[in-house]
């Protein structure tokens, strides 16, 4: 039996597909996609191919995006906050949405907003929680370095030593250890003081 094979995935233009349709009005089959603004849009698939359409109508005739800025590092951050807190098939979703983590109104509504809070992305940055259990919105987020970032991470492990707290990155940076050695002798069941020994 010859199948054609699914577009789930394929990306035309600014359009991912990210499922079938569930509509009997068309005489082609339709596909939920979802623009690389965030908005999402029901399309043929013959549409897509020909490049008939090829973003959500956040481009002009002209061939210039609205707000100017699709595909730029800000407007890429932007689109992967919002679908990590809002689509279950992202392979981050269980760690935002999944946990209840969501993007505030004025931001999921509105690049220009999230723009006007936050500014420009500068270069090596990328969005902070500053606290990692908070949605994404004006006054806990900031542009960090990653290994800044990482350090505010839930998943990350902190211990006391000497009077003081800090992850086990910056103990091993201190102390002179191979973090991966660290790590392994923590997944190999030590408590992770005892792996700084």
């Amino acid at each position: 039996m010859n199948t054609k094979p699914s577009p789930i995935g394929s990306k035309f233009g600014m359009l991912t597909v990210l499922s079938r349709a569930e509509n009997d009005r068309f005489e082609r089959t339709q596909w939920n996609c979802r623009c690389d603004c965030g908005i999402e849009k029901v399309v043929a698939l013959f549409r897509m191919k020909s490049g008939h359409t090829s973003s959500c109508g956040c481009i002009k005739s002209k061939g210039n995006p609205t707000h100017g800025k699709s595909g730029t590092p800000t407007h890429n951050t932007w689109c992967a906050m919002k679908q990590r807190c809002d689509y279950p098939a992202h392979d981050s979703y269980e760690f935002y949405g999944a946990r209840g983590i969501t993007v505030c109104q004025r931001w999921s509504e509105s690049f220009e907003a999230f723009l006007a809070d936050m500014g420009e992305r500068p270069e090596g940055m990328t969005i902070d929680r500053i606290d990692s259990s908070g949605n994404y919105e004006p006054g806990n987020c900031r542009w960090a370095p990653e290994d800044e970032q990482a350090r505010n991470r839930s998943s990350t492990i902190l211990v006391e030593r000497d009077g003081r707290k800090q992850c086990i990155k910056d103990w091993c940076d201190e102390l002179g250890l191979n973090v991966d050695r660290v790590y392994g002798r923590i997944r190999r069941g030590a408590a992770p003081a005892e792996a700084l020994q």
